[in-house]
């Protein structure tokens, strides 16, 4: 019998077809733009790993306008036979970790709250990261945004992750998603539940230091991101800059 939360969520869901990763295919260095205003000082010329590249686009384009020498890591068959197809002219794309070299610039974009062992592959960046080279880590929506559960394109009900039962998110989202998911770790895109609070023990875990940290707050206010508690409800988009000492 459907319960009381899955005909609620029933009747105010609908399908929306979203962009690949977040990432236009006519903006691709949109998202980095905005978040490293600085990015071609960042990445000119430089060696950059675009860790977790999709189809290549976003690292084409800065192979491309900035000069960079950039590799793709895609460690899914499929989406890295996709990116060879259409970027491989300009990019070197890897399938494996043990391929990857040493880079001044290493890039993670809208990927950090799909990873199931996120300290490992934050480990993984900083081994890949040339001493003095820099991490750039930016993504969105952390866990417990407005749609931090990524469920939006099926429900456009804000904090859903915190309003309703997962049984019940888990199971109109099957009307949608037809991967056997039952919990939210188990999503094909994987979630790994990415609190701000989560993603900065990680980072201080890390050893590595931060140069610069941003949270944008939802509908622009970002004063709303520095007060404790609040700040996890309304941050939309978190960003840092790390450096391998």
């Amino acid at each position: 019998m459907t319960g009381i939360a899955e005909r609620i969520l029933i009747r105010f869901s609908h399908y929306v077809d979203l962009p690949f990763g977040g990432v236009s295919e006519y903006e691709p260095l949109k998202v980095l733009s905005r978040e490293y205003p600085d990015l071609e000082a960042q990445v000119s010329g430089k060696r950059v790993l675009d860790f977790g590249c999709g189809h290549g686009n976003q690292a084409r384009e800065l192979a491309v306008r900035y000069h960079a020498r950039v590799t793709g890591l895609a460690t899914n068959p499929h989406t890295l036979q996709v990116a060879q197809e259409r970027n491989g002219q300009w990019v070197k794309f890897v399938g494996d970790l043990s391929l990857c070299e040493r880079y001044d610039v290493v890039i993670s974009q809208n990927a950090m709250e799909h990873y199931p062992d996120p300290a490992a592959i934050l480990a993984d960046m900083a081994r890949l990261t040339a001493k003095n080279g820099v991490i750039l880590i930016t993504f969105g929506p952390p866990w417990y945004a407005p749609y931090g559960s990524h469920m939006h394109f099926f429900c456009r009900i804000p904090w859903l992750n915190i309003l309703f039962p997962e049984r019940a998110v888990m199971s109109v989202r099957a009307r949608y998603k037809h991967d056997g998911a039952k919990r939210y770790t188990e999503c094909e895109s994987g979630l790994n539940m990415m609190s701000l609070a989560k993603f900065e023990r990680l980072v201080k875990a890390s050893g590595l230091r931060i140069v610069r940290r941003h949270y944008t707050g939802v509908k622009g206010l970002n004063v709303l991101t520095r007060i404790p508690l609040l700040r996890e409800l309304v941050t939309v988009h978190a960003t840092v800059m790390l450096q391998k000492c």
